[in-house]
């Protein structure tokens, strides 16, 4: 009967250990720096030239990440839900309002990344993609 106790006593309490631990989520797969090296008719050096990135080094609660954006101008902010499925659901984003010589690229990418709705860890890439074929590509800042 002591045995038994025992157990139970050792297996509640590192039960309630674990669960009370102040590690948040995080995946350090997904939640980088990313930047941007494919979208729509813009060239890979268009990119690069406008320091294209998304930013989701934010902490995860719930699954769902507070991540930024920056397309050479603006800073933006979205809310990323990523499932384990292979879906994610993009909040519609807020941004600063400074007006500068070329937004094309930022008008583009604002109206397209809230309708992803897949994205892809292949290695160092990420690949966000709609229903209709549209996709966006980006590689790992800390990726040499």
């Amino acid at each position: 009967m002591k045995k038994i106790l025992l157990s139970l006593f050792a297996v509640l309490f590192l039960g309630l250990a674990l669960n009370c631990s102040a590690v948040p989520d995080k995946n350090p797969y997904l939640q980088r720096q990313w930047m941007m090296i494919s979208f729509g008719g813009f060239s890979k050096e268009e990119l690069v030239a406008n320091k294209a990135e998304v930013n989701l080094t934010g902490k995860m609660e719930n699954g769902k990440i507070q991540g930024s954006a920056f397309m050479g101008c603006n800073r933006m902010s979205f809310t990323f839900e990523f499932k384990k499925d292979g879906k994610v659901k993009i909040s519609q984003g807020i941004s600063t309002m400074k007006a500068c010589q070329n937004m094309s690229l930022e008008a583009s990418f604002q109206k397209k990344l809230e309708t992803m709705t897949k994205y892809k860890i292949e290695g160092h890439f990420l690949t966000l993609s709609d229903d209709n074929g549209n996709s966006m590509k980006f590689v790992a800042a800390d990726w040499d």
